[in-house]
Order: C-alpha cells, then sequence, then structure tokens
C-alpha cells in the first residue's frame, strides 16, 4: 500500500471510528468558523422517530446561539477589510456584465432590506422568488434572511401552474419577479405567469418587480412596485437583527416522483454552519495563503438546492468570489461555458453531468484548444450520478490533462442541504462515477429492506445514520409527509431513508445507482436504470440517454430506453429514417448486452430529441414509462424543459 493509500485510510478510519463526541466536537468547531452574536449553548439534540404520532426527529443544532446569514455572506467581510474583493461576477445571456464586490453586495442588500420591511415584511413571512440567475436574486435572498423572512425561490422557467402551488403553499405575502428574462437571444416574457399565479390568491400583497427585458407589461397598481422605485432609493445601512440558530432560512420543493412537491425546510445556524464549511473543504484552494486566486462557478440555477449552497450561502459566507449566469450553455453558442471560464479564470466548475452529456454531443472532437481553460484547478458534478464516459470527458477535456484533475463527484440531496458522499479533492485516485464515502461529520450505510447491511456488490438502501446539521427539519405545512417519507421505514433505527439505491465495491466505496423506484426488475434481477444509461452513452452514437422500466407480460419490467441520438435524423417518420434508426438500435442494444449482460439489453429504444429533467438535472424517469405507455402523466411543473413532453408524446404514438 502507498503512502498516500496509508494516509487516506487511516483518515477514513479516524471519522468512522468517531464517537458521538467527537463528531459534536468537530461541527462545534465548524460553527465557529461563522460570526455569531451569541454562542450556543448546546451543540446538537434529536428527539426520537416517533411512529405513533408519525413523526420525525426534532432536530436542533447550536442551541441558544443567534447570528444572521446575511451579515455572515457579507458585513462580515467588509469588516474585515475585504470590502473591494469581488463577490459576484455576472454575466448576462446577451452578454451584459456586471461586477459586484463584497462592499456593493453588502450595500445592496441592505437597501432591499429597507424596501422589503417599508413592503409590510418581517421575520417569519414568506416571500417567493421567482427569477432568473441575476444579481438581483441573490440580493433579495439575503434581504429576506437578513430581516428574518423566509425565502423560497422558484426557477424562472417554471409554469404559472408551479408557480402558483409554491405562492399557495407557503402563504407567501411578497412575490419576486421580473418583466422578462432572456432566453437564447429573444426577451421571453415572465410577468404574465406570475400575474396568472397570484390572481385571487389573498395572501400576496405586493409583487415585486424587475426591470430586466424591458417588455411591456400589465401592471395592477397597489399591488406591483418596481424595483428600482422601492428598493434604488433606500439607505445603504442596514443593522441587522440576530436570530435564532433554528430560525426557519428557506423552503425549498423537491420534485417529488408522487405527489405535490414537498416544501423542505431549513434553518439558519446549522445549514450555514454545514454549506460554509462543506464548500471549504471541497472547493477552496488547500492553501488557505492562495484562496484570493479562487474562482468558483456552480452553473445551477439559483432555484435549486445546489445553488443555495454552493452560489450563495456557502461560497458567499467564506468570501469567495464566484461567477454566475443567466443563460442556457449553448447560447449564442455551444462553447458559452468555456468562454466564461476563460473570462474570468474559474478554478472549480461544478456543474450537472446532464450538461456534460450534452457538451459531449456538442463537440464530439473534444473542446477546441482555442479556449484557455488553463485556470480550472478543479471539476465537479451534481444532481444524479455521473456517467463514467461523462465524467472521464469532463476530467479530460475542461481539465485538459486526464491524469491530474482532482474531480469531486458529490451526492447530497434537497433534504440533506449539503454534500454527504464526496471523494476529496486531495484523493491519491479517484473513481469515474463513484460517490466514495461520507464526508467528515455525517455517516451512511446500505441496507436492505430489514436495516441489515449489505454485501458488496449488492444493491441496496442508502441510508444517513448520522445526519448533518443542514439536514432538513420538517416539510412545510405536513410533518407527517416528513415522517412517512424519510423517516417511517428506519424508525426503530433512526436513520434518515434518501430514497436512492447503491452498492458498496470491493474497496468498501459507495457506487449511487438511482432512485429506488427507477429500478428494473427483469425476470428477477434488479437493474438500475443509470447502469444501464452509462452503458448506451458510451456509445459513440448517443448524446444522452433515459432509460425506464415498462410491463413487460413474461418478465414482469421491460428495459426502454430514450435515446438523444448524435444524429438527429434518427429521429421522426420516413421509411428511410426508420431503416437506419432500427439499425442503431439494434447496435445500441447489442452494446448493454457487451458491456453488462443480455438482461440488461432494452428491449425497446425510442430515439427523442430530448429527455425531461428537473431543474437539478435530474432525468424523470417515472414520466417515460408513463409516455411510452400511453398512460396518465404525473406531475410535470417541476421539469426545466417541459415542452419535450409533448414531442416525446408523439413520437410513442407513432410507433
Amino acid at each position: 500500500m502507498s503512502a498516500p493509500d496509508t494516509a487516506r485510510t487511516a483518515a477514513e478510519a479516524a471519522e468512522r471510528d468517531w464517537t458521538e463526541e467527537e463528531r459534536l466536537a468537530f461541527w462545534d468547531a465548524a460553527a465557529r468558523r461563522l460570526e455569531w452574536a451569541r454562542p450556543w449553548h448546546t451543540v446538537h439534540s434529536s428527539t426520537g422517530v416517533d411512529p405513533a404520532r408519525r413523526r420525525g426527529p426534532e432536530l436542533r443544532w447550536f442551541d441558544g446561539g443567534t447570528l444572521n446569514a446575511a451579515v455572515n455572506c457579507a458585513d462580515r467581510h467588509v469588516a474585515a477589510g475585504r470590502g473591494e474583493k469581488v463577490a459576484l461576477h455576472f454575466e448576462g445571456e446577451p452578454g451584459d456584465r456586471r461586477t459586484v464586490t463584497y462592499r456593493e453586495l453588502a450595500e445592496q442588500v441592505a437597501q432591499a432590506a429597507h424596501a422589503l420591511t417599508s413592503l409590510g415584511i418581517g421575520k417569519g413571512d414568506r416571500v417567493v422568488v421567482y427569477l432568473p440567475v441575476l444579481v438581483e436574486t441573490v440580493v433579495v435572498a439575503l434581504a429576506c434572511a437578513r430581516i428574518g423572512a423566509v425565502h423560497s425561490l422558484v426557477f424562472g422557467g417554471f409554469s404559472a401552474e408551479a408557480l402558483r402551488f409554491r405562492v399557495e403553499d407557503t402563504g407567501a405575502r411578497l412575490l419576486v419577479t421580473t418583466d422578462g428574462q432572456f432566453r437564447r437571444g429573444r426577451a421571453v416574457p415572465v410577468k404574465d405567469s406570475a400575474d396568472a399565479a397570484v390572481a385571487g390568491v389573498n395572501g400576496i400583497e405586493h409583487v415585486l418587480v424587475i426591470r430586466r427585458t424591458g417588455s411591456d407589461i400589465a401592471w395592477t397598481p397597489g399591488r406591483d412596485v418596481w424595483w428600482h422605485d422601492v428598493v434604488d432609493p433606500q439607505p445603504r445601512t442596514h443593522e441587522a437583527e440576530a436570530f435564532d440558530a433554528e430560525t426557519p432560512l428557506f423552503i425549498m420543493y423537491t420534485s417529488g416522483t408522487t405527489g405535490q412537491p414537498k416544501g423542505l425546510v431549513h434553518t439558519t445556524g446549522g445549514y450555514l454552519t454545514q454549506a460554509s464549511w462543506s464548500h471549504e473543504f471541497l472547493f477552496s484552494h488547500p492553501d488557505p495563503e492562495r484562496r484570493g486566486d479562487d474562482v468558483h462557478w456552480c452553473t445551477a440555477d439559483l432555484a435549486w438546492v445546489t445553488a443555495h449552497t454552493y452560489e450563495i450561502y456557502g461560497p458567499l459566507s467564506n468570501g469567495a468570489t464566484q461567477v454566475i449566469y443567466e443563460g442556457v450553455p449553448n447560447a449564442p453558442h455551444p462553447g458559452r461555458h468555456f468562454e466564461i471560464i476563460q473570462r474570468y479564470g474559474v478554478t472549480s466548475y461544478y456543474t450537472a453531468p446532464t450538461l456534460v452529456r450534452s457538451l459531449m454531443g456538442w463537440f464530439p472532437d473534444g473542446v477546441p484548444e482555442s479556449y484557455d481553460l488553463s485556470s480550472i484547478r478543479l471539476a465537479g458534478t451534481v444532481g444524479e450520478a455521473v456517467n463514467p464516459e461523462a465524467w472521464r470527458w469532463l476530467r479530460g477535456q475542461v481539465g485538459r490533462d486526464s491524469a491530474a484533475l482532482p474531480m469531486v463527484d458529490t451526492w447530497w440531496q434537497s433534504e440533506t442541504g449539503a454534500t454527504v458522499l464526496s471523494p476529496r479533492p486531495d484523493d491519491p485516485a479517484f473513481k469515474p462515477g463513484c460517490g466514495t464515502r461520507a464526508l467528515p461529520g455525517v455517516a451512511t450505510a446500505i441496507v436492505d429492506d430489514a436495516g441489515t447491511p449489505v454485501p458488496p456488490h449488492v444493491q441496496g438502501n442508502i441510508v444517513l445514520t448520522r445526519t448533518g446539521p443542514a439536514m432538513a427539519r420538517t416539510v412545510w405545512g405536513n410533518p407527517e409527509r416528513y415522517y412517512s417519507s424519510y423517516w417511517r421505514k428506519y424508525a426503530a433505527q433512526g436513520w434518515f431513508l434518501a430514497g436512492d439505491g447503491a452498492r458498496y465495491d470491493d474497496d468498501g466505496d459507495t457506487w449511487i445507482l438511482g432512485r429506488t423506484d427507477d429500478v428494473i426488475n427483469i425476470s428477477g434481477h434488479r437493474l438500475s436504470t443509470i447502469e444501464i444509461e452509462s452503458a448506451l452513452v458510451s456509445h459513440p452514437a448517443v448524446v444522452e440517454a433515459g432509460v425506464c422500466p415498462t410491463f413487460d407480460a413474461q418478465t414482469g419490467h421491460a428495459a426502454t430506453a430514450f435515446v438523444v441520438p448524435r444524429d438527429a435524423s434518427l429521429i421522426g417518420g420516413g421509411e428511410a429514417a426508420a431503416a437506419a434508426a432500427a439499425g442503431v438500435a439494434a447496435d445500441l442494444r447489442a452494446h448493454v448486452a457487451a458491456q453488462i449482460g443480455p438482461i440488461a439489453k432494452p428491449r425497446d429504444v425510442v430515439f427523442v430529441p430530448d429527455v425531461p429533467k428537473t431543474r437539478s438535472g435530474k432525468i424523470m424517469r417515472r414520466l417515460l414509462t408513463q409516455l411510452f405507455e400511453g398512460s396518465a402523466l404525473g406531475d410535470t411543473t417541476s421539469l426545466q424543459n417541459e415542452p419535450c413532453i409533448a414531442e416525446i408524446e408523439a413520437i410513442c404514438a407513432a410507433r
């Protein structure tokens, strides 16, 4: 065993063998990295899971402590003399740019905090934010945190129906939106959807509108107010109040596989502690003296939990410089991300596997050498398990050196609030697509339905046996759903059920296999959809693939593959196209059989222009099953690309 391997094994053993006292001492130290107005008297307490009352545990962190998240993300850096350090490099899709220092950020948050107060918003009030990736999106989120209001960010591409559900479910008093947003070179209207979402909703008192595109919009006098009218004139200083550590900070809605989305409640002290510590651990330069050169770019939409943790609260609490980009990655051309990396000297690039696969399709011969990507020091993926082929492409093409670039393949969820599994940036070796092991301070296990640990190479349920301080405390307005969704199955052990399948390898490292309800059971063989998708994506004819279970009278399930081909002529009708498609489909089935085994070979291969994905980049496989079988569709309001549903439906109907 080499020296680095010995060091890694010793570190893993030390973390695994921590007593609860040692674990809490770790989080105590992590919390002390932040600025607190009053220290806590108890690091952590928890009640047990209560099946009789159908309630999950009551988790509390840093009891007695008070702090302000906005102060930690802006003011304290100014007070420390770092006010002129760049906080945000903003790039709009049309090419407009803004650079915001920490001093300017603190001033803008102060103005927005005054404006929210003038509109009647105070501690505990809910504010729904329906905006694209703008500086103002970050500002208003921090302004809510500054005054103790609870924000809920909603993806700017969601429908009026999806927005209305979140406005009504939160009981929001204020909606923040924009006149429009830029997408693919044109101004897309937004205000009409906002108006439709709040029509007849009694709780909404004001709609605060940012002028982004200059589009003509409908206006409701008395209710609608312009951002520039109520925010810009406000004072640039604001006296912040410190709030109890368990004060709700934001409500994050999950896409969910069944039923309405769940509003997960994250609180201030614990969430900020884990977000801040994990961002520094995973993305900051290992030499503190060189962190001033870091430029972090998390490509997620700000409404996604990944952006909350690694684009708002984590990086800003650490005083980092980062990039935020409004638009899509292929407008006006597919190299837009590489331009941005080059322009700002991005050092850490954190993105979704679905985007990596798109880049692979746009650049089949690799990223042109004309893009200077030499600043990249680290890359990471998030959303769902990354296919090994996409992992290698990201490391080799964006990193320009497949043998050297550290890769953090992070696994976590909206529920956990921060990364749970990831390789360390200083690991001596990486396994493409492997989540590896739990970060310090949390612990996981892979178990069967009875709670017994599974041996290597056997799929089980991944559970958190020790949760971190960023864990969601409840489902907004529905504590029973919090219990039934996450805690009921392993109530006796007090474990959190993540809902993903996983397996160990011979080294004890963890591989995530996708949602357990995406497992395909073919004649008793349990197959992971992600494993089949990875095999398909490794074929040169494939850009993206989504695999789902469909009914088969003989085997129970069949694997059905929806494939986005490099050759778009395979999609659609025509005798010649059908013949070509049949030939490629046969090649793909044979390829999967060779990669995994004949049992995994898709029965059907359907060529489509896109597969349905949530805003976090997760493929909605249950929708693919419903589309193929012609059954009623479940909730589609969380999709980032909802128009593809009608296209896939037409293709399936024509089969």
